[in-house]
């Protein structure tokens, strides 16, 4: 065989990408997709524009790389996590749009929830907060809203899946129905000590256990394609959520190693090895990977906005004409002038996690030029990935020896020296841009012995460029740490007075 396939199917599009065995990229496509917001605070796809678009993509990466399908050696799957998924066993069909992560509409849902013995339950099974952002209360939402799909649930008839679950259905012609213990882990209805679907909390969110998908290992048998679908028979042998991915793709699977991935939003993991660690108020406990794919832990840190408040620079405000510019415009000045920018459009992440917070821009004079909101822009990716490590290492951030990063905004050297800066550790960036593909075509490559070790795909990630922390530059940076605080107080107020504390 000659290579692997990886599957990444992301919040915006979804890629493919054919790695050989020496770790090179073969061949590769990308699709966009696109998302609907039918309301405010709601965010959906749909499921088979999610599938055309991966559907295209493997066979355009194909092409690219002059293999045909029977030359692989399997397939990974990695995924945007916690979107949710409801279609028929049968027929394959979706029965509604599908509910994007960053979808709020179970806002006050879990607003009820906070407080209760339920709340203090989901934290000891799952490692998870009450929040939207999690799969159980949009798969509540749907049954509340269609009472007819309950008793078709109840049977077996009606199922649900986050995203891979989905795509191994249509790669396997209908024939499976799995998930693996990283995408699990992400939907508050699995239990991280039993290492399977909790019968309690499924009770709680009125879910039938009948409609859950069958929980795997990240390396293991996920069935084949469907050679009707995909051209040949190939074993489906990796699965993993996208941050897990990533984190795995790092070579990061041993305990105390970390990576910040900057997407849409920005994921921070710190590995905490087979053992389950108390995790401080707001940190996020879930399932990762030891060197093989088997189950481990890790703490996780959401920033729900990182790379779409540059976005919105760009389409929403128009300060900017490419993402790219903003490295040269954040140069332009020395400093924000004082202006700070909380990028809370579907509220707060990681340590506070307040649905209701909105962005929040503060400080601005008659002075204030577009490069100073740009700079202001980038400095709360580095200053927010600062507070998640902090909630997870108890305030000592430089206890980790390095942290190491991917996603599209380490294109932008100079976010990375600033991120460096505030952490006071160096921040690796590798020269491969596709860690999360990377982790998921490892774990596949490793269940079908493409691979002996998972050192054999790493040469993939290419040369780490390493920025160092700054003296001089460390000390500006921690100063401006308290103007952050400042701006961060002020998004949390305005989130209190909608809910009416105030």
């Amino acid at each position: 065989m000659t290579a692997v396939l990886a599957i990444d199917q992301g919040t915006t599009g979804s890629r493919a990408l054919i790695i050989g065995h020496d770790g090179r990229l073969l061949g590769s496509s990308y699709r966009e997709l696109p998302q609907y917001f039918p309301s405010p605070g709601e965010v959906e796809h749909s499921a088979e524009e999610i599938w055309e678009s991966v559907r295209v993509t493997i066979r355009e990466a194909l092409e690219k790389a002059s293999l045909r399908a029977d030359q692989l050696a399997g397939v990974g799957i990695t995924n945007q996590r916690e979107t949710t998924i409801v279609w028929d066993r049968h027929t394959g069909v979706p029965a509604g749009p599908a509910i994007v992560w960053q979808d709020r509409r179970t806002s006050a849902r879990c607003e009820s929830l906070r407080g209760t013995t339920d709340e203090a339950l989901i934290r000891a099974r799952t490692g998870l907060v009450v929040d939207p952002y999690f799969s159980a209360t949009k798969i509540e939402w749907l049954l509340d809203r269609h009472p007819d799909w309950l008793s078709r649930a109840e049977a077996g008839d009606l199922i649900f899946g986050t995203v891979d679950s989905w795509l191994v259905y249509r790669l396997t012609g209908g024939r499976v129905h799995a998930t693996d213990h990283t995408n699990a882990s992400r939907t508050l209805l699995y239990s991280l000590d039993a290492q399977a679907w909790d019968p309690d909390l499924c009770s709680l969110f009125g879910v039938p256990a009948a409609m859950l998908p069958e929980v795997r290992s990240s390396a293991g048998d996920y069935g084949v394609t469907d050679p009707e679908v995909f051209g040949a028979e190939v074993p489906v042998a990796g699965v993993v959520g996208d941050q897990q991915a990533a984190l795995y793709g790092q070579g990061a699977w041993s305990a105390d190693t970390a990576k910040a991935t900057y997407g849409t939003g920005a994921f921070v993991l710190l590995h905490t090895g087979d053992t389950r660690r108390s995790a401080a108020d707001g940190v996020l406990t879930t399932a990762a990977c030891g060197p093989r794919g088997e189950f481990a832990y890790a703490f996780e840190g959401s920033i729900l906005i990182a790379g779409a408040a540059i976005q919105w620079l760009r389409d929403g405000l128009g300060l900017i004409e490419d993402a790219a510019e903003s490295e040269a415009m954040a140069r332009a000045v020395a400093d924000s002038g004082g202006v700070y920018f909380v990028p809370a459009f579907a509220g707060l992440g990681t340590p506070w996690w307040e649905p209701r917070a909105r962005g929040t821009v503060v400080g601005l004079t008659r002075g204030t030029q577009r490069e100073h909101l740009v700079r202001a822009t980038l400095e709360a990716m580095a200053y927010s990935t600062r507070d998640v490590l902090d909630a997870m290492t108890e305030g000592r951030p430089d206890s980790i020896d390095s942290l190491r990063v991917d996603g599209g905004a380490t294109r932008n050297a100079w976010l990375m020296q600033f991120q460096a800066d505030v952490l006071g550790v160096p921040v690796h960036v590798p020269s491969a841009a596709e860690l999360t593909a990377l982790g998921a075509a490892g774990l596949a490559g490793l269940q079908t012995g493409f691979w002996s070790a998972p050192e054999q795909f790493l040469p993939a990630r290419g040369e780490d460029r390493v920025f160092e922390p700054d003296a001089e530059s460390r000390s500006a940076a921690e100063a401006g740490r308290a103007g952050w605080g400042r701006a961060l107080a002020t998004a949390r107020y305005w989130a209190a007075g909608v809910r009416g504390d105030e």
